[in-house]
């Protein structure tokens, strides 16, 4: 297993620590930005729990738990996920159905004799059922059993079931971790500007290098910026934007927004040179996310896209 981040020791310390006492939780909420790696602490802490002989405090990774897990065939273990609904089409949202099977195999007996753990994520994305389905679990825990909710909005979780979770809150890390972390990757590209245009976040920031993102967020602030001038056509970027990753176009629209505010409030030229006052460079990056959360649904892209673009006749 490569290193974790630095950022991630304080967490793992306190679980081992729970763990080590036998005072572990009956379900952890780890949640953050995206980015941080919240879903390879989950991994391994899922690794430690299942392991029959663990080694300074992690997973052997050579014992029968460890094989099962490797293999993804351990008896414990449950992993809850977006999936596909009877149609076979990827659903947008967990459902009732999802976490009653699984809250009733937590019921069970270990088949192993150990922990069973159930793995729910992206948490934040349980319908309204499912979400009073496994609060009931919640407020009656099976023995021997942990549930981990993953969660890149928290908020969007009903609080009754937050208050009935420990939260392990990932947090950007200093500037100095988060350059040194990012140095240690091999990764090409410039880790500066990688790590400013992901606002500080590490994780972010290596998979902008990995997917050759800079250059679509830079070819988004010059469409931007001659939307707002108008020397683009709407409709024209629009049908662009929808073939190529809209909803990351739309953060880096809302992040090109942000920052011409700030500079205009400091009295200074701004990355899109825009001349808009305050109020409608508001207006405007609230749409960009408002558009970017209606693209999580069935809506169509170049329509939702079209309707925020339109901005330039603002």
């Amino acid at each position: 297993m490569s290193a974790a981040p630095v950022w991630h020791a304080p967490h793992w310390q306190r679980l081992r620590a729970a763990l080590d006492a036998d005072r572990l939780p009956h379900a952890l909420l780890l949640c953050g930005p995206a980015g941080l790696g919240k879903r390879v602490f989950a991994q391994r802490l899922l690794a430690r729990l299942l392991c029959t002989a663990p080694q300074q405090g992690e997973a052997c990774g050579h014992c029968h738990g460890c094989r099962l897990r490797l293999a993804q065939t351990h008896p414990d273990a449950y992993a809850i996920g977006l999936g596909v609904n009877r149609e076979g089409k990827p659903r947008s949202e967990i459902v009732i159905e999802q976490i009653r099977e699984v809250c009733e195999r937590l019921q069970l007996a270990s088949a192993l004799g150990g922990r069973r753990v159930a793995l729910v994520d992206p948490a934040d994305a349980l319908n309204a059922a499912a979400a009073n389905a496994l609060l009931k679990t919640l407020e009656e825990p099976p023995a021997a059993a942990l549930l981990i909710l993953l969660a890149d909005h928290p908020q969007r979780l009903p609080a009754t079931v937050r208050s009935r979770c420990r939260r392990v809150q990932f947090r950007l890390p200093p500037a100095a971790e988060a350059v040194a972390w990012l140095q240690a990757q091999d990764l090409a590209g410039d880790r500066a500007h990688a790590l400013d245009a992901a606002d500080g976040n590490p994780g972010l920031a290596a998979g902008y290098l990995r997917e050759g993102a800079l250059a679509r967020r830079e070819a988004v602030r010059s469409e931007l910026a001659q939307l707002l001038a108008r020397r683009a056509d709407a409709l024209a970027l629009a049908q662009s934007w929808a073939q190529d990753e809209p909803r990351q176009r739309l953060l880096f629209a809302a992040q090109w927004l942000a920052r011409e505010m700030r500079a205009q409030a400091a009295g200074e030229r701004g990355p899109l040179a825009s001349g808009r006052d305050l109020r409608r460079l508001m207006r405007g990056y609230e749409q960009a996310v408002r558009t970017r959360e209606l693209l999580r649904g069935p809506l169509r892209a170049d329509l939702a896209l079209l309707d925020f673009l339109s901005l330039r006749g603002d």
